[in-house]
């Protein structure tokens, strides 16, 4: 009997051979890797470029995924499935046509905007959330039509709701956790929860520390209680990890994940100036050999071994299913 799925909807590690042994060594059945912050559509290919060679070199333990099916070939082959995602529409710059020229290089989610204003949403930062754009509008659908995911991880309020909305099919917000526990930033609402979930959209829990109760020092205990109380509200069919993992990055990262090329003003973010780097991960989820560790503390909180199987990746592979082929 095939296990049930591990999969990760979010990273953006250091990658190197270590990384892909300890994801093999944790059974990770799929990572969502962002490819993309801040790039121009030809930066964007320069780094597809960068993970052609990876996939060459460790062929052995990473394929690259476009399908669902793909991501059961990795499985049965004892590979990790990579799936291409951007955190920021700057790769379609404001060409419409890049939409699904970005699907058919590989790429299966697209954040419509990060932290900032963008040409199609208004990002968590900023003071007032205009809500999605004509633009946006009109790249919702060519992306349904293409099979390219809508994410808005770092969208605000309105422009979230209304994405759920304009969008025909199922969104995904892949690494944020719900604002009842901890009130990051791009943490979501109550009313983002129901209305994602009502839609069959996806969550994917992170365990990034500036968006975790008690940050660095967070407990599993009370990591998996929140869990179980976002399923209390919306069911446990639509929820999944997206971590957020940023292993082995330099601090020097952070200044191009939050300024980009729009200030030469540091920008801080969650997390006050003096801890503008990366924060520790909390003891229990180090890395992607820790996943197990997870799945026992939801059982432990009365999950089933149906949920769970679901919570760890079954669920995100159910979605991928439906989510990464062109619409009919």
């Amino acid at each position: 009997m095939t296990p049930a799925p591990i999969i990760d909807a979010l990273q953006y590690c250091n990658w190197s051979p270590e990384i892909f042994r300890q994801m093999r060594e944790g059974g990770v059945t799929a990572v969502h890797v962002t490819i993309c912050y801040h790039e121009t559509f030809r930066e964007t290919v320069a780094n597809i470029a960068a993970w052609n060679r990876r996939f060459e070199e460790h062929r052995d333990k990473l394929l690259h995924a476009r399908s669902g099916a793909d991501v059961r070939q990795a499985q049965a082959e004892g590979r990790t499935a990579i799936i291409f995602g951007l955190q920021n529409c700057s790769p379609i710059e404001d060409d419409i046509g890049l939409v699904e020229i970005c699907h058919q290089l590989g790429i299966r989610f697209m954040q419509l905007t990060y932290n900032n204003q963008s040409l199609l949403a208004s990002g968590c930062y900023e003071s007032e959330d205009s809500g999605i754009t004509r633009m946006g509008r009109e790249v919702i659908r060519e992306m349904n039509r293409v099979g390219l995911v809508i994410d808005m991880s770092h969208s605000g309020e309105r422009s979230t709701l209304e994405a759920i909305d304009s969008s025909a099919r199922p969104i995904a917000v892949t690494h944020a956790n719900p604002s009842f526990w901890h009130p990051g930033r791009r943490n979501k609402s109550n009313a983002v929860l129901k209305a994602l979930t009502a839609r069959h959209g996806m969550l994917g829990f992170s365990l990034y520390p500036h968006h975790l109760k008690d940050g660095s020092h967070c407990r599993m205990e009370d990591f998996c209680a929140m869990v179980a109380r976002t399923a209390e509200m919306v069911g446990a069919d639509h929820l999944g990890i997206g971590s957020d993992l940023c292993q082995n990055q330099p601090d020097s990262v952070v200044t191009w994940m939050r300024n980009g090329r729009w200030t030469r003003t540091p920008d801080f973010g969650e997390g006050s100036a003096a801890a503008a780097g990366f924060p520790a991960q909390p003891p229990w989820f180090r890395d992607n050999r820790d996943f197990h560790k997870i799945a026992e503390g939801l059982r432990a909180v009365g999950f089933s071994g149906t949920e769970v199987d679901g919570i760890m990746g079954a669920n995100w592979l159910r979605f991928f299913d439906d989510s990464f082929v062109p619409s009919h």
